[in-house]
């Protein structure tokens, strides 16, 4: 079962079980209740026959090398040589069969089943056991691990229970949820609850969690999310937890993420998303301070690699504030939206430039096909040896030597970060030696004195910071930092 660290200590938590079986049932928001349930019975029993568990069988290689190692005379050496021989004597050293669990649900009543991308990964058998005990073997149609999703096919002689698709959108907090599974390998069980928080991210790019405090635990994994109406509007995904057990804090991926996944899964057998073809950060208030922007809103862009957006005449530091007639309101909604558009559509794009909105029509690309191409500036610089420091970093003219060892393409300019005061605003920002400074307000720099001059054109248009664009490793983002003297 994977796992992410939280800073404060509980884990985020995958929520597949090894050698167990099991089905969740997850209680799911109930759009628009009011008051308690007086009786969850009738949802429990209109679903159950939709519910599944999953089993995988999973082949793994052979453990080779050499033994635990016991001193000679110890007390403990005749039980492990014991403990070997019994081993030994039960084929170790072969490979052997391991076995997951999971849940999931049906869609359909010629047998597709959605379930999570962890729970079936890397298995060689896959097994759905029906609510009526019945068991059928299932094929992968396809998964997406960006969203943790996959579609399975079974070939049943009669047709399947499927359950719809809810809006997850009209999921609102505090309304009640229901589901059905097989927690911890105890069998068919029924947890209630509700929402308790909404578009929550964990760490994927498309994450769009609806967070319930209904009890799901290990083997819920691609579990469905009900509301009281008997919709999926959730996929169970991942629990925060401190020990692998429900304290309340579960995630499940929202029913209108899912359901375009499913449907391209369906279709294609794999996903197609658009691809607009830039590299964005989010835009906090000294950024729109420092180009001019009133509200921090949108998505800035920090690199444009060859392809469509390239193509369209998108630059490094424009701010996209609506694709496709939409507001952007940060780079989450921006790569949703875009990853949600049709490959090979042309889209109106609203970038913010110089103080001014300009319009921008970009034709899409698949997602899937690109492959990022780092951004270089061709250009020949003066080579310098001196160093200066400026607003608490001491900066140095890049060097064909300082290049190759940055890993840097042939003629790339700007300034090297040779230190930063650790009492900096700088250093707080997160620039640090080794980083390269290749824009300044926008503008490309080759020298110490090309920076100094951008410092003093934000000066002089009353402006409290001046934007960097500092590049790490090949990656590149934004800066600001104060210009007060």
């Amino acid at each position: 079962m994977n796992s992410l660290v939280i800073p404060a200590g509980p884990r985020i938590r995958r929520l597949t079980t090894a050698l167990m079986v099991g089905t969740a049932l997850v209680a799911a928001p109930a759009v628009g209740a009011q008051t308690t349930p007086e009786t969850f019975a009738p949802l429990a029993e209109k679903i159950s026959d939709s519910v599944v568990n999953i089993t995988t069988s999973t082949t793994v290689a052979a453990r080779t090398g050499p033994g635990p190692v016991v001193p000679e005379g110890s007390p403990f050496e005749d039980f492990f040589r014991d403990f070997m021989d019994r081993g030994q004597g039960q084929g170790q050293g072969e490979p052997r069969r391991s076995q997951a669990l999971g849940s999931g649900f049906v869609i359909s009543e010629d047998g597709y089943i959605v379930t999570n991308n962890h729970v079936i990964d890397g298995a060689d058998e896959i097994s759905i056991e029906f609510f009526n005990g019945e068991s059928l073997d299932a094929e992968v149609v396809g998964t997406d691990p960006k969203t943790d999703l996959a579609l399975l096919k079974v070939a049943s002689d009669a047709p399947l229970k499927p359950v719809p698709f809810g809006d997850s959108d009209e999921a609102a907090v505090g309304d009640w949820v229901m589901a059905m599974g097989n927690p911890l390998g105890q069998g068919f069980s029924v947890s209630a609850g509700i929402v308790s928080a909404r578009n929550r991210a964990l760490s994927g790019t498309y994450d769009d969690y609806i967070q319930t405090d209904a009890a799901i635990n290990r083997g819920n994994s691609g579990g469905p999310l009900f509301n009281m109406n008997g919709e999926v509007v959730g996929v169970n995904t991942a629990i925060l937890s401190p020990n692998g057990g429900s304290i309340g804090i579960g995630f499940a991926m929202s029913s209108n993420v899912v359901s375009k996944v499913v449907d391209q899964l369906r279709e294609f057998g794999e996903t197609r998303r658009g691809w607009l073809g830039v590299r964005i950060q989010d835009v906090t208030d000294d950024l729109a301070e420092s180009i001019g922007l009133a509200d921090a809103r949108g998505a800035l862009v920090s690199d444009v690699p060859e392809g469509p957006a390239a193509e369209a005449g998108m630059e490094a530091g424009d701010v996209i504030l609506s694709f496709n007639g939409n507001d952007v309101g940060d780079t989450r909604e921006l790569v949703r939206r875009v990853g949600d558009a049709q490959i090979g559509a042309t889209v109106p794009v609203t970038v913010w430039r110089n103080g001014n909105s300009e319009e921008l029509e970009v034709t899409l690309g698949r997602r899937e096909d690109a492959e990022a191409v780092p951004a270089s500036v061709n250009r020949d610089a003066p080579e310098s040896s001196s160093e200066s420091e400026i607003l608490g970093v001491t900066v140095q003219q890049l060097s064909a030597e300082m290049r190759d060892s940055l890993g840097l393409p042939g003629g790339t300019e700007g300034l090297a970060v040779m230190d930063v005061n650790g009492e900096s605003a700088a250093y707080e920002k997160g620039i640090r030696a080794g980083d390269v400074i290749t824009e300044a307000g926008q503008e490309k720099i080759a020298s110490v004195a090309d920076l100094e001059d951008q410092i003093a054109t934000a000066r002089d248009a009353g402006r409290k910071t001046v934007l960097l664009l500092i590049r790490r490793e090949g990656d590149p983002r934004f800066v600001a930092l104060p210009v007060e003297e």
